[in-house]
């Protein structure tokens, strides 16, 4: 990795995008258009490929270079690119046709056509989805290295510091033989590394890295400093502007873009300090010792798919006999506020699922991904209360200092694009958001997959037995197997059923994320069976070695549907990648969670008694119809979050912007 006195030093300003407010009518045309856009992806890739015989004219005059006048070449397609206010056709081919030569030089990879289309799509600002295992990472060099060529710092954002050291060190030898320097924000860097890989041509780092610096540099600047007090704070205090981390948004490459920019936009990003001493514990315990008296139905009633408790009329009593204690309970409204969180720390938040207790503490696990996520907590105390419904010493009490949402953050880049294999499904909102227009990238090789017909079941243990079934037939072949499961408990149910049928297997989930590396590069040689939680985001190919290609190659099971059909589409791509055999397997239950939290319950309970004469086909239906539900109230709950964000903004305009 190239030094950072490679880094060019901080520019005066911090630049960002600030989008004016739009009206009714402008709201109206741009969902029209992102209908539109969704039914025109072919015509878009068609102009997208002229990029392709392009690099091939270019290439004939630069694949005889020695290496000395390659590097030379590409800090002359540099200047050349930054005399030019929007970067031309001509000069973007032969600096892609400099960029392919030097990574074959360099990491011994060379661009094939499709990655070269990608690429392109990403430096046009568009939305790249290209299958898993299409090389997304190497298109993206090509982008980031021509942007950076021509002057603009460049944020590649991916989804866990895993990746984004893995990218970085991987691509070093190609940024540095081109003249670039790259840097690494990931977790555990402390302030002066990341404010040094902020200021390298190209950075790789995490969203939520960028996210809480981008928002730990508006508290530093001051919610409205303006660029001439900026320029002034510099000469004064020799730091643009009280010495920010990062020097302003101005063009990022967002990998797996729909799990950033749409699954992860639900929840909004809150920046907390120190808020001095946690409440007292006996507190947080007498919510849940009389949360867990409570009764469903009569007390309270929950809503399974919005995850959420509401207070009947039958809690009336218990909270008047809880104001008679004085503070906090004789405040009514915070009295039930509390309740509501015990009962949802008791009945919503589950463990092994939402969160893992290790080392005395209680850690958030990922939904779409299965990973930890280091350092973060639930908010307004809701933290502390799962640490004492897990009988844990609560950990300091913290402040809300800034809050922001995804959506908000990344419309600010001056340019965005991103990449994914699973896009379509989300065009309209991709563009009605951000503005950002979707490029299906076609296949290098024809697909080899087989999808087979998904299997419905009465109950979870029928659909477990069936799969062990299966999983233990398929094994018996020899072709290496990956299990798929939604969450932690499922995965450990899952390793204890492998166990009593005799197969050896490794889990990995979000307990062993550690050992991540190791485990995928094991999971495609011949006989081997992996389980793992969400393998969607995870970025890592699981390689076949000869047997297994020659055995039908990799054989995913999915133990259960999840909210987003694209996360399902992301656990099948793992397997039949560039052209390799593969085959998927789907079972779904009567009792799985997707269908208990978005399918009405007197249609569920006249299913269980029906079941007796239900076939697989219908319960399959009946899932795939509580995944459309679930996805189409994940939908709503992104737009109602970006409506009350931009409400917000309106309403305290007067005292700043909220973050």
């Amino acid at each position: 990795m190239s030094s950072a006195s490679l880094a060019r030093p901080p520019p005066l300003l911090y630049p960002e995008r600030i989008r004016a407010p739009e009206s009714v009518w402008e709201k109206l045309a741009v969902a029209l258009s992102g209908a539109i856009r969704a039914r025109v992806g072919t015509w878009r890739t068609r102009r997208l490929s002229s990029i392709v015989p392009a690099v091939a004219r270019e290439a004939a005059a630069i694949d005889d270079l020695d290496d000395a006048a390659l590097a030379r070449a590409a800090r002359q397609i540099g200047v050349a690119l930054r005399r030019e206010p929007r970067w031309p056709f001509g000069l973007t081919a032969r600096a892609f046709a400099i960029v392919r030569e030097a990574a074959r030089r360099q990491l011994g990879q060379r661009h094939h056509d499709v990655q070269l289309i990608g690429g392109y799509a990403l430096l046009c600002g568009m939305i790249a989805e290209m299958d898993t295992g299409e090389g997304k990472t190497l298109a993206a060099a090509l982008a980031a290295a021509t942007a950076a060529l021509a002057g603009t710092p460049v944020h590649v954002v991916t989804v866990n510091s895993y990746l984004a050291r893995r990218d970085a060190e991987t691509l070093a030898p190609l940024y540095t033989f081109l003249g670039l320097s790259v840097g690494v924000v990931a977790d555990g860097v402390p302030p002066a590394e990341r404010r040094v890989a902020y200021r390298c041509d190209i950075t790789y780092c995490t969203n939520k890295d960028v996210a809480f610096d981008y928002m730990r540099d508006r508290l530093r600047l001051g919610r409205r400093m303006g660029n001439l007090r900026r320029k002034a704070a510099r000469l004064i205090h020799g730091a643009d502007g009280a010495d920010a981390l990062l020097r302003g948004l101005h063009f990022a490459i967002v990998d797996e873009a729909d799990s950033v920019l749409i699954d992860e936009a639900r929840t909004p990003l809150i920046l907390s300090g120190s808020g001095g001493v946690a409440r007292e514990v006996a507190v947080f315990d007498r919510a849940l010792a009389v949360a867990r008296e409570l009764h469903a139905d009569t007390d309270y009633a929950i809503v399974p798919n919005e995850r959420r408790v509401v207070l009947l009329a039958g809690s009336r009593r218990a909270l008047d006999e809880l104001a008679a204690l004085g503070p906090p309970w004789n405040d009514a409204t915070e009295g039930e506020r509390l309740i509501v969180m015990a009962l949802t720390a008791l009945h919503l938040i589950r463990r092994d699922e939402h969160y893992l207790v290790r080392e005395g503490k209680a850690e958030i696990v990922d939904e779409y991904t299965g990973r930890i996520l280091p350092d973060r907590t639930w908010s307004d105390g809701l933290h502390e209360m799962i640490e004492r419904k897990e009988d844990l010493t609560l950990s300091e009490r913290r402040a809300t200092q800034a809050r922001m949402t995804y959506q908000r953050f990344f419309r600010r880049y001056r340019r965005l694009a991103g990449m994914t294999g699973t896009a379509h499904e989300v065009v309209s909102e991709l563009w009605r958001v951000y503005r950002l227009p979707v490029a299906r990238i076609p296949l290098h090789r024809p697909s080899q997959r087989i999808v087979r017909a998904t299997v419905g079941h009465a109950d979870g243990q029928a659909k477990w037995q069936a799969l062990i079934a299966e999983v233990t037939a398929v094994h018996r072949t020899g072709a290496p197997l990956l299990i798929g499961t939604r969450t932690v408990a499922e995965s450990h149910r899952a390793s204890v059923l492998l166990d009593a049928a005799g197969l050896p297997h490794v889990v990995l989930n979000a307990a062993q994320d550690g050992a991540e590396a190791e485990i995928v590069a094991r999971a495609g040689g011949r006989g081997a069976i992996t389980v793992a939680t969400n393998m969607a985001g995870r970025g890592t190919d699981i390689r076949l070695d000869p047997e297994a290609l020659a055995l039908g190659g990799l054989v995913v099971f999915m133990s259960e549907l999840h909210e987003a059909a694209r996360i399902d589409r992301q656990l099948a791509g793992r397997c039949a990648r560039q052209g390799d055999p593969g085959t998927v397997h789907i079972h779904v239950a009567l009792d799985d969670a997707i269908i208990e939290r978005h399918c009405p319950r007197p249609v569920r309970a006249l299913l269980r008694r029906m079941t007796a004469r239900l076939d697989g086909r219908a319960i399959s239906r009946l899932a795939r119809l509580a995944q459309w539900r679930a996805e189409r109230l994940h939908a709503r709950m992104r737009r109602n979050l970006l409506r009350s964000d931009q409400w917000l903004g309106d309403v305290i305009a007067f005292a700043g912007e909220q973050e």
